[in-house]
């Protein structure tokens, strides 16, 4: 039986870091915590009389309290208290939100403006104005727009309205490096006395009205960042959400989840929510509804695919499509190459199957081939498989090319391939850019490959390449002199780095694909660089994807295809899908799931059963 004390049975309050929940109790109670602990899989013990857990964790499964046998003598912390209250009543508001959408009541044009208050004076559109009314009719709210539908004034729109009623004063903005130019350009336009926007520096600013940092900087910020949350009525913006779709499971995730429930208002912004699948809808949801909202959303879609959970849970978001945009169509074309004799030798020795002058090299060959994804280097240049004097050292090409020597093994032809063959990608993209040149048109051309970046940079050298990678010392300058130098002709980069956040429509319209993985939405975000709201009307922008015969290029196509046509349907956006019909002409994992890699492995069987 247990000793019953005059203090707590059971105190329930923040960590020190205040991101995480701390359950306390006394020496007799200490049987009744470590019950209360397995209800609880993924919690933490603080020596023999202490739990610790993840915020959302708690909020998830505080239902478990209720079997606390001492209910009486609970101690609550009055913070952690009001905010569970609050998220208990969020939930309810979701759960009604789901059940009778009507039930967030309209507004209309005139009402929207009114409620961002006289120091807003920025223009909207109509579907801006639209998003809006839906976003300050619910309490928390997810903006699916497509890129470049100007999700960031919409963003700062809500909070205008929070602030005007008196809701939030501060907002915190989680975004790629890559937006701050938008965020802190925009922050300026919207409002005739611009609030105090910062860049987070080595901690956050206690002055600021708005801060922004980027997802690398949370894990390592928790507490500094959930002090500033705390410190006055706050509302968070996740910008380009879906860099956390991992939830929880996930470091950018687990720390958005630790953050979240210390806002009064959290709003998620992407145009691209579920590229793999109803889990990642799920957890960018429950990141908006935390805890029991969680359950809400989980119970909402449980057993339906995700088209079936988008149209259960609109009522929880918005979104703009590409034709509401309004914007001129856009060509799309895959150009199809042929490889020369040697780089195919190559190629096929790397997925199994060898020549008898690759048999000489098979262990070599082997070692290369572990690394599937490695393939996608093979397709533009096995070259590039060959590490250089240093990590980014660029492929030199011999011109003209020299004769390929008789009994050479096949490893050394290629570790000297550029001597002997120039890639048909990188001829292929040098010719549309010299095209392009002559007619005054700028091209961004993309590659996954730092080293194919470095490549191309030699290559295109007479057209004054701007180039931005995750390395680049000068990232501003480069996208600077690509905007405003008309003898710089071509943008060298990658989705990785430039695939969010920069707007390229007003000088750019022609964009390359030497390579692309398996990501289907960075490709979405890549695309929307140089195609999107503001550009001008009659502007004829073409994309062509290079894909080389019989390679990895035409199973990454069919798989994007696929799942381009899957976020289409569930977004009820045909524009996504005609996206993934396209006319014939550093993810560890390159963004592959699982029917990524059955279909991986099945074009390595057949190319080496051939």
């Amino acid at each position: 039986m247990t000793m019953v004390t005059d203090e707590p049975s059971l105190h329930i309050g923040f960590d020190v870091t205040r991101t995480k929940a701390l359950l306390r109790v006394a020496e007799p109670y200490r049987s009744d915590l470590t019950r209360l602990s397995a209800r609880f899989p993924g919690g933490s013990p603080r020596g023999r009389l202490a739990l610790e857990l993840d915020l959302d964790d708690f909020l998830v499964g505080i239902d478990a309290l209720a079997d606390w046998p001492h209910p009486e003598t609970v101690a609550w912390s009055d913070e952690l208290s009001a905010l569970v209250g609050e998220v208990l009543d969020d939930a309810d508001r979701a759960e009604e939100q789901l059940r009778s959408p009507q039930t967030a009541g309209t507004w209309d044009d005139s009402a929207v403006e009114a409620a961002l208050g006289d120091d807003w004076r920025a223009a909207l559109t109509e579907f801006q104005l639209r998003d809006l009314a839906r976003l300050l009719s619910l309490r928390h709210g997810a903006n699916f727009s497509v890129p470049g539908a100007g999700k960031t004034r919409v963003g700062l729109a809500v909070y205008a309205a929070m602030r005007e009623r008196g809701d939030v004063r501060r907002l915190l903005v989680v975004s790629p490096k890559s937006a701050y130019e938008s965020w802190l350009s925009e922050s300026v336009l919207c409002f005739r006395d611009p609030p105090r926007t910062a860049v987070m520096g080595k901690g956050p600013d206690h002055r600021a009205d708005i801060m922004i940092v980027n997802y690398e900087r949370l894990d390592r910020s928790l507490a500094a960042l959930a002090d500033w949350l705390q410190g006055t009525p706050s509302m968070i913006i996740l910008d380009e959400a879906h860099r956390m779709k991992l939830g929880a499971r996930g470091t950018y995730g687990s720390a958005c989840m630790a953050l979240g429930p210390l806002a009064r208002r959290r709003l998620i912004l992407t145009g691209t929510p579920a590229p793999n699948g109803a889990r990642d809808l799920e957890n960018l949801l429950s990141f908006v509804w935390p805890g029991h909202g969680r359950r809400v959303v989980t119970q909402a879609v449980e057993g339906g695919d995700l088209a079936y959970a988008s149209s259960v849970l609109r009522p929880l978001f918005t979104r703009t499509t590409k034709k509401e945009l309004g914007l001129p169509p856009f060509e799309t074309r895959i150009r199809r190459l042929k490889m020369p004799a040697l780089h195919r030798e190559v190629y096929d020795a790397l997925v199994g199957r060898f020549t008898a002058r690759a048999e000489a090299s098979r262990d070599e060959f082997d070692a290369l081939g572990k690394a599937m994804l490695r393939l996608l280097m093979a397709a533009t240049s096995p070259a590039l498989l060959i590490e250089g004097e240093s990590r980014y050292e660029p492929l030199v090409y011999q011109v003209p090319p020299l004769e390929v020597p008789e009994g050479e093994s096949l490893y050394a032809l290629l570790r000297n391939l550029p001597a002997h063959e120039l890639s048909p990608k990188y001829k292929e993209a040098l010719n549309i850019v010299a095209t392009n040149a002559a007619m005054g048109r700028k091209t961004l051309v993309w590659t996954t490959f730092v080293r194919s970046i470095t490549t191309l940079e030699g290559l295109f050298s007479g057209y004054q390449p701007a180039v931005v990678h995750g390395g680049t010392p000068d990232r501003d300058e480069q996208i600077r002199r690509f905007r405003e130098d008309p003898d710089c002709h071509v943008l060298l980069s990658n989705p990785a780095t430039l695939g969010e956040g920069i707007s390229l429509h007003h000088v750019c319209h022609d964009a390359v694909y030497v390579d692309r993985d398996f990501m289907a939405g960075r490709f979405l975000q890549s695309l929307d660089r140089i195609h999107r709201l503001g550009l001008a009307p009659g502007t004829q922008t073409r994309v062509t994807v290079l894909a080389v015969e019989g390679t990895i290029d035409e199973v990454v196509a069919m798989r994007l295809e696929e799942k381009l046509e899957f976020m289409g349907r569930i977004l009820d956006d045909p524009a996504v899908q005609q996206l993934a019909d396209l006319e014939d002409e550093p993810s560890g994992a390159a963004g592959m799931d699982m029917a990524d890699v059955r279909a991986l492995l099945n074009h390595v069987s057949a190319v080496a059963a051939h």
